[in-house]
């Protein structure tokens, strides 16, 4: 494998990343300034308890309301209006406790996985 390639695969955490968090940071959910300071606080967070994740910022999840939002897979579990001290409790609960927030999951849909959400319908359902 080409070196630039692997050292940038190694950069985003993918050899021993055990979740994806997806970011949405606006413009359409949210002001992008609010979802801006979420992908940053975000960052810190995970640089400071070394979770083995790896992280993705958008900017458009297709929710356009609620925002800023965070999704978490394997798990498939969809979190709306995350600010840093939401994410904190999602940090502490779920990423590092194993256990979803229940009472702020919009929606779940692990993709077929075995993580815990719902199986994906099958194509054109």
């Amino acid at each position: 494998m080409d070196p630039a390639i692997q050292a940038g695969l190694e950069k985003a955490g993918l050899p021993g990343a055990r979740r994806h968090l997806f970011v949405c940071i606006g413009p359409d959910c949210c002001a992008t300034d609010a979802g801006e300071a979420v992908w940053v606080h975000i960052k810190q967070r995970l640089r400071e308890t070394g979770l083995p994740a790896m992280r993705t910022k958008a900017a458009c999840l297709r929710v356009c309301r609620g925002g800023p939002w965070l999704v978490v897979y394997p798990e498939g579990v969809w979190y709306g209006q995350v600010d840093a001290a939401r994410f904190d409790r999602i940090l502490h609960e779920h990423l590092l406790g194993g256990v979803p927030v229940a009472e702020w999951v919009a929606a779940r849909n692990s993709l077929g996985g075995d993580a815990g959400g719902r199986e994906a319908p099958p194509p054109g359902r």
